[in-house]
This record gives structure tokens, C-alpha cells and sequence, in this order.
């Protein structure tokens, strides 16, 4: 990976961390998830439009069919996302789901696209199962006895986190291929995924109207910030995926997961900082060594 590629996925990975953090600062549900879409459709729409003009009177249905079942992975992905945060830790659920969505991606290519694997990647593998484990507060979580509600927090992060996992290596599989086999433009693709993600919120989101306009008088700061912030992010990632293999792209945007796990303890008042930390970084080495391997 070239140092310019490097780069793009660091700034990436840092924004990815930051929206993270302000996505469970407002502890939002469906009714948020509905108000950020619009704002990323409404905020991005100038430029997606004129991009828009020229590409895509040229799709098919192979790219629409990409657009939409990647909107609806992101959908399944972000919902997902924010139910564990109400259930657990931000830096339990993140680094949980951060670390399972390149491991099932690499498997999901493995098995699905025909690449290969050496030791290297398998001792990646268990570096990220143990990061995992120690993410989740390590053997300290189950000889608290008496701890039993903070360590169902902990059980309920990891799974949630573990969930959020696999719809995030759905969407990157679908996503390395539209931008390295279809080469769409990253920042068009983008702006399209969350048009299509826009009518899918909209059932959950407006079943109760009274409750969706005080989530937006409460929540729409939040909201519109991650409408910034969040395209930005997986736009640099696609751009870095142009210039680089996704199977390093991927592993390397996850130091993410520090910058989170830090942003966990420091502007949350989450507990076990440092044993976390130490967790997501034998997360970042395992899915380096993916990568690698």
C-alpha cells in the first residue's frame, strides 16, 4: 500500500471513530437512522447530482443491484450498531464489530472468491480472536460473580458487536467490488447507497411521527455532524481502495478501533481503558496479519 493510500485510511479511521463516539453520545434508534440519512442525502446532493449527470445514464443493472443491496447491508449495519450501543459499551461494541467484519470478510473471500490464505493470515486470525477476548474485559468479566449486570453488558456487547461484524463484511465485499471490478466513483456511489437507504428507514423511522420530530429536535446536532462526517470517512476508504488491494485496505482502516477504545474511556467514562486498548490493538495486528497472509 502506497503511503498517500496509507494515509487516506488513517484520516478515515480517525472520522470513523469520532462519528462513532457522537452516534452514542445521542443514543439514537430508528427515528435517528431516518434523520441521518436525510441530512447525508440533503448535504450531499449538490455534488452527487453533478456527478450524477454524465454516469449514470451509463449503469446497469448490475451496478443498481450493487447500490441497493449495499444500502440495505449498511441499513442492517447501522441499525444494528446502534442497538448494541444501547445495550453495552461503545468500546465493546466497536472494536468487537470493527475486528469480526474484516476477519468475515477475508473469510467470506477465501470461500466465495477463491484467494488464499498462509500461516501468516491464520496467525492473524488468532490474534484477532484474542483481541476480541480481551476487549471484552478478558477472564476479569467472568470471575465477577457479583458483577452480574455489567457482565451481561459485556456478553450482550460482544454479540452485538459480533453482528454488526458481518453486515459490515457484506457491505465491504459488495463495495471492493463495485469500485475495483465496475469502477464507480466513490463519491457518487456513496450519495446513491444512502438515497436507496433513504425509503428503508422511513417504515421504522415514521411509525411513531410525534416520536420522530422530537428525535429531531433533540438528535438533529448529532445527526447532522455524522452526515459530514461519516461519507467523508468510507469515501477516503473507497478512494484508498482504487489505489490500493481491498484486502489491505480493509485490515488497515481498522485502527479505527483504537482511536475508539481511547474515545470509549476518555469521553465516555467507560471502565477497563487499558486492558481495552491492549484488545484492540492484538485486534489491529491480527487483521494486519490478514492482510499479510
Amino acid at each position: 500500500m502506497s503511503l498517500f493510500a496509507l494515509s487516506l485510511v488513517l484520516v478515515a479511521a480517525l472520522l470513523h471513530a469520532v462519528w462513532n463516539v457522537v452516534a452514542k453520545k445521542a443514543g439514537g434508534d430508528s427515528r435517528f437512522s431516518l434523520l441521518l440519512t436525510l441530512f447525508m442525502v440533503v448535504l450531499w446532493s449538490p455534488l452527487g447530482l453533478w456527478l450524477a449527470w454524465e454516469a449514470v445514464p451509463r449503469w446497469g443493472w448490475v451496478e443498481w443491484t450493487a447500490v441497493v443491496a449495499s444500502g440495505a447491508a449498511n441499513l442492517a449495519y447501522f441499525h444494528t450498531l446502534l442497538r448494541g450501543y444501547a445495550r453495552s459499551d461503545l468500546s465493546v461494541v466497536y472494536p468487537v464489530a470493527r475486528g469480526t467484519g474484516p476477519l468475515l470478510a477475508s473469510l467470506g473471500a477465501l470461500l466465495l472468491l477463491g484467494e488464499s490464505m498462509s500461516w501468516f493470515g491464520g496467525v492473524g486470525l488468532l490474534l484477532v480472536v484474542v483481541g476480541i477476548f480481551l476487549v471484552a474485559g478478558g477472564t476479569a468479566v467472568w470471575i465477577r460473580v457479583n458483577d452480574s449486570e455489567q457482565r451481561a453488558r459485556v456478553i450482550a456487547g460482544v454479540g452485538w458487536g459480533a453482528a454488526t461484524g458481518l453486515f459490515i463484511a457484506t457491505y465491504t465485499l459488495i463495495d471492493g467490488y463495485v469500485i475495483k471490478v465496475l469502477a464507480v466513483q466513490p463519491v457518487l456511489y456513496t450519495y446513491f447507497c444512502n438515497v436507496v437507504r433513504l425509503p428503508m428507514h422511513m417504515p421504522a423511522g415514521l411509525r411513531d411521527l410525534p416520536g420522530f420530530v422530537s428525535a429531531c429536535r433533540a438528535q438533529w446536532k448529532h445527526a447532522l455532524l455524522i452526515a459530514v462526517i461519516a461519507p467523508t470517512a468510507y469515501v477516503l476508504v473507497l478512494y484508498a481502495v482504487q489505489l490500493a488491494p481491498l484486502s489491505h485496505v480493509a485490515p488497515a482502516r481498522e485502527v479505527s478501533m483504537l482511536f475508539a477504545a481511547l474515545l470509549g474511556g476518555k469521553l465516555l467514562g467507560e471502565g477497563d481503558r487499558g486492558l481495552r486498548i491492549v484488545g484492540a490493538a492484538f485486534i489491529a495486528l491480527g487483521v494486519a496479519g490478514l492482510a499479510l497472509g
